[in-house]
């Protein structure tokens, strides 16, 4: 367990698989392995434990990644899961807790399976704060039936020029920031804190971080880090403002939550599920119906 606690917070930390490898001796497949049934792990502690929030405020955004090859190399033949993969996340403005993610495409489906699931997590009618990304309003009016629901529309402009030019790096300028109520009179409209958020993300990810080789190969591998990184920051990590962690300020948990007891949550969750699935297995055969 301590060589596997040093091995997942390593991945924590952004550390990439190779460097873990060579810091604690490990194999490198034997550390992809770990960390995809501990993210597989942690989407079911996530899953049991993140349900019946108070919450009042909402934030929600997409970050893009990749998984095995950008859009421009994907083939007609590659599967939904190969080339662009949005991760949505949604962020309590005042407990900074990852409520709810999921990771696909980006287009109107996914957008409404992921507010049903922020759905199924949330009590009452919280407000929310989107970009300007279409689907939303749609969706929200769909799921939520009287939420709050405001717009944070910025303009930037964007200094052309290709990988030869001397301009390829410059940051885009901010020109103007509209906020529009699309429903309801929410109290603040923003999405700085999900914005965040996302740098976070971003930062502690290694296979996340722009310019780099460390994208995930394999979408399975891609969901489990991302579930790894989101129960980490909910139950283990202590926001610098909060001074506590974002599970202990919405009372899901009452103590920081160490490594270790995170890995054991969730291999004991995966071995439950398999328990379960053997027994079921077993009830079906005894009765006749295999």
């Amino acid at each position: 367990m301590e060589k596997k606690a040093a091995v997942i917070a390593a991945i924590c930390e952004g550390v990439s698989i190779r460097a873990t490898s060579r810091l604690h001796d490990v194999h490198k497949n034997t550390i992809l392995s770990l960390g995809l049934k501990v993210g597989q792990g942690c989407t079911a502690v996530h899953g049991k434990l993140m349900k019946n929030l108070q919450i009042g405020r909402i934030e929600l955004d997409e970050v893009w990644s990749f998984v095995a090859k950008k859009k421009k190399n994907v083939t007609e033949n590659d599967p939904d899961t190969v080339g662009d993969q949005f991760i949505y996340l949604a962020i309590d403005s005042t407990g900074k807790a990852i409520i709810s993610w999921l990771v696909g495409k980006r287009n109107a489906r996914n957008t409404l399976r992921f507010v049903e699931d922020v759905r199924y997590r949330v009590l009452g009618e919280p407000e929310f704060s989107t970009d300007g990304y279409q689907p939303y309003p749609k969706a929200l009016e769909l799921v939520f039936d009287n939420a709050p629901h405001g717009i944070v529309d910025k303009q930037m402009v964007v200094v052309a020029g290709g990988p030869d030019s001397e301009h390829y790096y410059a940051k885009e300028t901010l020109v103007k920031v509209e906020r529009t109520a699309v429903r309801g009179a929410p109290a603040h409209i923003s999405t700085s804190f999900i914005e965040r958020q996302n740098l976070t993300l971003r930062q502690s990810s290694r296979r996340l971080t722009r310019l780099s080789s460390g994208f995930s190969k394999k979408y399975e591998n891609h969901c489990a880090a991302i579930a790894l990184y989101a129960t980490h920051y909910n139950f283990c990590r202590v926001h610098e403002t909060l001074r506590i962690t974002p599970a202990m300020h919405l009372g899901v948990t009452d103590h920081v939550w160490s490594i270790s007891e995170l890995i054991g949550a969730a291999l004991d969750g995966e071995i439950q599920t398999r328990v379960e699935r053997e027994k079921s297995r077993f009830r079906v055969i005894q009765g006749g119906r295999i």
